[in-house]
């Protein structure tokens, strides 16, 4: 049983003329006896909680930074009417902060025998899975003396979805490839194009594309049309490990990873080549394999979506190890990772020519833009320290991309915010170059 403020009020307001009157037993008696017996019979005409059916429906995933709406229905089985409160709850970052309140409180009164569908808006904070928690509900008596309380289990799952940002660059890349692709009036073999098709020659062709056998056959010069090499393999590793873990301004290290991931997965896919995805640390954590081009960024994200950082090293022979069994042939191989000096010298450089021999590499790297700030710093003892501190893991950094290089490691180091479009860039330029 749950009392409620207009109880407390009415025996407040009942005891203080006694008290100030007459003060005895009796006279307190006098008015909480009949108070009393109110709010018994206040709760017995209550609508009972147990007996309540509940079912939900609604979104079943949402982008980071989106809403969704859950909706719950209420069935009142009973035979008295349902005045009451509920609350649906859920984890603490199923919404904006200062928002749960009144997201997650309704107000119902239900007939008996009738149902009624609530909605609960939920504007998650984090990526992954979020779980409803236990429905709450306080049946108000037909006076507002006293209710009914109980919990029901009604369980549901929102998927919270990485927000893909990176896909605003899409559209340029895009057009990128399509000039690659030869379908545009720019029409230049490359070292790693394939032969397309022949067509009649107009004036500003190169001359070096004209097919002299094909022309002999026919009464117009012809020349041959380019494309890049399509069905190239890609395999996109993702480093789950404890350098993923920090933030880089307010962005993990790990989410700007898969924002990348996703603007290579969809560029790559357009372009005709297969992706496969493999989260790893010390053991597989995700993994995206052989789905069809329509179904490739749609799983990696579902993949990445409930994905979180492990506080542990990274075990390097591990992933390579990893690598090379879901890359059996030729593939370019995308590691995401950082460029701490510590973990690239002690754990990816002894296992790199495994992966370099049979695979071209390239690695892709967050930076973190405050390095530079601090680096340029000046006018204070603090500021001078700040970047001596700041130009020292600029140094180590290039230092330890200039060994990658030297394996033959294409290296991409940028900001969160310019990380995606980089690798998109050296993507095309590799398959501009014919190194896929």
């Amino acid at each position: 049983m749950a009392l409620t403020g207009r109880t407390a009020l009415l025996a407040a307001l009942g005891s203080l003329p006694i008290g100030i009157l007459e003060p005895s037993w009796t006279g307190i008696l006098a008015v909480n006896a009949p108070l009393s017996v109110a709010i018994l019979c206040d709760y017995a005409m209550a609508a009972p909680v147990r007996k309540l059916r509940f079912t939900r429906s609604g979104d079943t995933s949402v982008r980071l930074g989106d809403s969704a709406e859950v909706q719950l229905t209420v069935t009142n089985p009973s035979a008295r009417r349902l005045r009451a409160r509920l609350r649906d709850a859920w984890p603490p970052s199923s919404w904006l902060p200062g928002t749960e309140q009144t997201s997650s409180r309704h107000t119902l009164s239900i007939p008996a025998g009738e149902r009624r569908r609530i909605s609960t808006p939920l504007r998650p904070t984090r990526r992954g899975d979020r779980h409803a928690a236990r429905v709450t509900v306080r049946s108000y008596g037909p006076l507002g003396l006293a209710a009914r309380q109980g919990n029901h289990e009604v369980p549901w799952t929102v998927r919270v979805l990485p927000p893909f940002t990176s896909r605003k660059h899409l559209p340029s890349r895009l057009a990128r490839l399509r000039e690659l692709d030869g379908r545009t009036s720019v029409l230049i073999r490359g070292e790693g194009t394939e032969f397309d098709s022949l067509r009649e020659y107009v004036p500003g062709d190169d001359t070096r594309s004209i097919d002299w056998r094909a022309t002999a056959r026919q009464a117009t010069v012809a020349v041959r049309t380019w494309r890049p090499e399509r069905d190239r393999h890609i395999l996109i590793v993702l480093d789950t490990g404890r350098t993923s873990a920090g933030r880089v301004g307010n962005v993990p290290r790990l989410d700007a990873s898969m924002d990348a991931a996703l603007l290579l997965t969809a560029l790559a896919t357009r372009a005709g080549d297969r992706v496969d995805l493999l989260a790893y640390d010390r053991r597989t954590r995700a993994q995206v394999q052989r789905r069809a081009a329509g179904e490739v960024l749609p799983a990696m994200v579902n993949a990445l979506a409930p994905l979180e950082p492990e506080l542990v090293e990274t075990d390097a022979r591990g992933l390579s190890a990893a690598a090379l069994k879901h890359a059996p042939q030729r593939s370019l191989i995308v590691l995401l990772t950082s460029l701490d000096a510590a973990p690239i010298e002690e754990g990816l450089l002894p296992v790199l020519p495994q992966l370099t021999q049979r695979h071209t590499v390239l690695v892709a790297a967050v930076a973190d833009p405050h390095i530079e700030e601090m680096a340029g710093a000046r006018g204070s003892l603090d500021a001078v320290y700040d970047a001596a501190a700041g130009t020292q893991t600029g140094i180590q950094r290039r230092r330890t991309a200039e060994q990658l290089q030297r394996h033959g490691v294409t290296v991409v180091d940028a900001t969160p915010e310019n990380l995606a479009p980089a690798l998109a860039d050296a993507y095309l330029a590799l398959k501009a170059a014919g190194r896929l």
